[in-house]
């Protein structure tokens, strides 16, 4: 059995889906992940040797704006990348059983038109509630998109989203529909999402909490095991004084603000030492005491329970390391899904969501005395207990069951 998993989006979008191919391959499937060419995407699955097809250009170049931006607006951006994604999930897909798609939605699009052509299964995966339609959470708000300040009911709001995606979305995909002599599609949403999507978002931390007109499969984050151990430099740090704050924004580019400095200044505030993550935005040292220490990608899993906190972007996956290891967090959200982490953070006193995008050392610091008192730390350890670490084992399972169910009902 062979599945071909498809994503174009950040490490967020990747890493998962390379947990996921673990957990495939465990079972006996064959397995390989059409993603973005970025040099680290290639060396996070071939450290779990899963084969790697390069889809579209490297991400990080277009998320840092160091690369030309796509000409044209929204629409005919959705459409490029939706075609290079289905080019590339085309190609890569001939004799697999089924297509496992995430990522920027016009590339899902992609993927199961791709899958539609192949005649094979395809399914969706959200790493959060809001991605998918409800009844008790906002959508998210798209680049391109606003909704009239008078729209307050939440169903409302996402068929506004709907309609949205499908100006937005659906022009391209039914342009690419067309010159394939397919009919055309009057849902975009509904065709990315299908009616039983997946949620890789533990329980605890992100609950879908009703049903609704879709039957979404809730499995737990798909979590890939690190057993990399720290640098040696990094290890010495941390054993040399008193657990310190992490502060890290992963793939967030983080641009026009002074954040390293912001971010020292208001951890040395609270007497605490200070772990710079570079990530995308290239953080880096402000002076050279040996208070401060810089790394650059590292085992999160074993690095985040040795800290006294981690000051992050709000990622799904920084957020459920962080929560998994019982360690406080202070989440400074920039765009999409990270204002729901932030605020589910806050909610269940496991650390403090910081307001707005662009930290003052007085804003960080406030945050950050919320997020060291003594009764965050000791909630934070009792959720770490509570989450859900067989994820990518739960949806492997049900992957597996819908080939053999279509099988059957091919053979039948």
């Amino acid at each position: 059995m062979r599945v071909l998993l498809s994503t174009y989006g950040s490490r967020g979008d990747v890493q998962p889906m390379a947990a996921l191919a673990v957990e495939l391959r465990a079972l006996g499937a064959e397995v390989r992940v059409c993603a973005p060419a970025d040099e680290e995407f290639a060396k996070l699955l071939d450290r779990v040797g899963v084969e790697l097809v390069p889809a579209a250009d490297p991400v990080r170049a277009v998320v840092t704006g160091t690369a030309s931006p796509l000409p044209g607006g929204l629409p005919q951006r959705a459409a490029a990348i939706l075609a290079a994604q289905y080019e590339a999930v085309g190609a890569a897909a001939d004799g697999c059983d089924a297509v496992v798609a995430t990522g920027l939605l016009p590339a899902a699009a992609g993927a199961r038109l791709a899958a539609e052509r192949a005649g094979v299964p395809y399914a969706f995966v959200a790493f959060f509630p809001g991605y998918l339609p409800s009844t008790y959470l906002r959508p998210l708000t798209r680049p391109g998109q606003t909704f009239p300040p008078e729209v307050t009911d939440i169903p409302e709001l996402h068929d506004l989203d709907a309609q949205f995606m499908n100006e937005a979305f659906g022009t391209g995909l039914n342009l690419h529909r067309a010159s394939l002599g397919l009919p055309p599609v009057d849902d975009f949403r509904g065709y990315v999402l299908t009616g039983r999507p997946f949620l890789a978002a533990d329980p605890v931390l992100a609950p879908w909490q009703e049903p609704t007109a879709l039957d979404v499969v809730q499995t737990g984050a798909w979590i890939l095991p690190d057993d990399r151990p720290l640098p040696d430099e990094l290890t010495a740090f941390l054993e040399a004084g008193e657990p310190p704050v992490y502060v890290g924004f992963g793939s967030m580019p983080m641009g026009g603000t002074d954040v390293a400095r912001v971010a020292v200044e208001a951890v040395r505030a609270h007497g605490r030492r200070v772990l710079v993550g570079r990530g995308w935005a290239d953080l880096a040292l402000i002076d050279d005491r040996d208070d401060c220490f810089a790394v650059g990608e590292v085992n999160h899993q074993a690095l985040f329970g040795r800290l006294a906190a981690v000051v992050h972007h709000g990622g799904a996956g920084t957020t459920t390391t962080a929560a998994r290891a019982g360690v406080p967090q202070v989440v400074v959200p920039q765009l999409a899904d990270q204002p729901y982490w932030a605020g589910r953070v806050a909610e269940l006193g496991i650390g403090a969501a910081h307001e707005g995008p662009t930290p003052t050392v007085e804003s960080l610091s406030a945050a950050l005395g919320t997020a060291l008192a003594a009764e965050t730390r000791e909630r934070a350890r009792a959720v770490a207990d509570a989450v859900r670490t067989d994820g990518a084992t739960v949806a492997a399972k049900h992957i597996l069951d819908i080939v053999g169910q279509e099988r059957t009902t091919a053979s039948g």
